[in-house]
């Protein structure tokens, strides 16, 4: 796996596999990696024929006083982990290499970007489209891979790739879950025993919703309360948002009809978690 720090580099190897005609899958992270960014990688390799990798702690992502300084760095074991997968190329850079001193341009998403975690973490979504857009940039991958679990990120990501009309694919790929219901989060590590137990609230009312949908009810009123309901059983949590709402525009939506996304966000601890699905 040939390690990449600058961007000149990376725009040139790139550059390259395109020319000879290679089909190229991004995955892009922020390293502390797990099965659910391996899952992204499979998926990757299994449909084109290099794969592309980043890892970035992006700071313009980051609020003051979140959790930038404190975000679990393990490079040296993401990068086995990632040649392991078959990753070809991996980007590296630092932050003055992606943010040279004097750089102000951003990309702000409106309306779709101040909902749910853009609402919750103001600006959050801001640095995510507009690291992202540089990555896709200097890479011009023909297919980019990210997983369901950040769905606000996802809807963003869409309406960014539509409106500046960048040549590519964004696949969204399955939430990968412990065997007890918790999704895969590098923020995990945050979590101590008891409050590992206690995120499982997160889960379990998702899956109240999930049944209630399947047995009938389609009210989000009424599954909401659900949740709510369920939510409220447990010690330690301080919840954020719960909202049934358009997947593509996350504008709340009456009823739960198929492809509606099921979202919610909450604090255990200090730590900061988010889990979903989609209506089948």
């Amino acid at each position: 796996m040939q390690i990449v720090k600058s961007i000149a580099e990376m725009q040139s190897i790139c550059r390259n596999l395109r020319t000879q005609g290679i089909t190229m899958g991004f995955v892009p992270t922020m390293g502390a990696l797990h099965k659910g960014h391996l899952s992204l990688i499979q998926r990757a390799r299994s449909e084109c024929k290099t794969v592309v990798a980043s890892i970035f702690v992006n700071p313009l992502q980051f609020a003051p006083g979140e959790d930038f300084a404190q975000y679990p760095r393990t490079f040296e074991e993401d990068c086995r982990q990632l040649e392991s997968e078959g990753v070809a190329v991996l980007f590296a850079p630092d932050a003055t290499e992606m943010y040279p001193n004097g750089a102000v341009t951003t990309i702000t998403v409106p309306g779709i970007g101040d909902r749910l975690d853009g609402a919750s973490r103001p600006g959050h979504l801001t640095g995510v489209a507009t690291v992202v857009a540089k990555l896709f940039h200097l890479v011009a991958p023909h297919r980019a891979y990210f997983g369901q679990k950040d769905a606000a990120q996802l809807a963003v990501l869409r309406q960014m790739i539509q409106d500046l009309n960048f040549d590519l694919e964004l696949v969204s790929c399955a939430i990968v879950r412990d065997a007890d219901g918790l999704a895969l989060s590098s923020r995990n590590k945050y979590l101590s025993v008891l409050e590992r137990e206690q995120a499982l609230v997160l889960h379990r009312a998702l899956t109240k919703i999930e049944q209630s949908i399947a047995e009938g009810e389609r009210h989000s009123s009424t599954l909401l309360q659900i949740g709510r309901n369920t939510l409220e059983t447990a010690t330690g949590i301080r919840v954020d948002y719960l909202a049934i709402v358009d997947a593509r525009s996350l504008l709340p939506v009456a009823t739960a009809e198929r492809g509606v996304l099921v979202a919610v966000a909450a604090f255990i601890g200090r730590t900061r978690l988010i889990d979903n699905f989609l209506v089948a």
